[in-house]
């Protein structure tokens, strides 16, 4: 994922078309079935998109962060939104006209290649989404979920996930039901995985790596060793 600074001097030259602002929590940045007519970058903060059904189901499909473009699709053959962006707490996002992105793309090869870089991530990342979703258990795919939200990096022993992600978050995330996904984060909580206070949000540890790994030994709270197996239907 890039970061806000490798986009900060692109972004920071003035430019018809480009026009900078920020939404509190809760704020629609786009909906569904809207004209796809300009592309977002995320400065600070997170966001989360989502789909709606015919029927009213909503699932969310991402957490984005700061570095992380949204509304991309417009700039291909995708007329209207296929998602509802909308922010979870604070953001500061800069919005690019879609007719301006397409000429900064033309005209700036570094731009390009910043921008081909971050779609290949998206891309990765939904592959592995799929994946886990037709091949991991709902226990493993909630670790999977808590770890990517929490942003946890190669040399982290612990991360917290940000603020305002529910159990109904969650439970979209990872296609099980929020009964399900209470059950798994109490499970977690009691082998010291993680440490949970409802709305306080989630911390996560380096021991939960083991449930997506499948090992069968964790870190309880207590600090002693313990091992087993467990195999959690879907």
């Amino acid at each position: 994922m890039n970061s806000p600074s490798d986009w900060a001097v692109f972004l920071a030259e003035p430019c018809a078309g480009k026009t900078s602002f920020e939404c509190g929590a809760g704020h629609t940045i786009f909906s569904q079935g809207q004209v796809g007519d300009a592309v977002f970058f995320l400065l600070r903060g997170r966001v989360k998109l989502a789909v709606t059904s015919h029927d009213g189901k909503e699932a969310i499909l991402d957490t984005l962060s700061a570095g992380e473009f949204l509304g991309e699709e417009c700039l291909g053959a995708q007329p209207l939104r296929v998602k509802t962006a909308i922010s979870v707490g604070s953001c500061a996002l800069a919005r690019v006209e879609k007719s301006t992105m397409a000429r900064m793309l033309h005209e700036k090869p570094a731009l390009a290649e910043l921008f081909v870089k971050h779609l290949l991530s998206r891309l990765l990342r939904s592959q592995a989404d799929l994946v886990d979703q037709l091949f991991n258990s709902s226990e493993k795919r909630l670790a999977r979920t808590l770890l990517m939200l929490s942003h946890f990096g190669k040399e982290s022993t612990t991360e917290t996930v940000v603020a305002g992600i529910t159990q109904e978050h969650l439970a979209q995330m990872v296609g099980t039901t929020r009964s399900r996904v209470n059950y798994f984060l109490n499970k977690f909580r009691t082998r010291g995985l993680i440490d949970y206070n409802g709305g306080a949000g989630f911390t996560v540890h380096r021991a939960l790596l083991g449930v997506v790994r499948g090992d069968d030994e964790t870190v309880p709270s207590n600090g002693a060793r313990r091992a087993g197996t467990s195999r959690t239907a879907h």
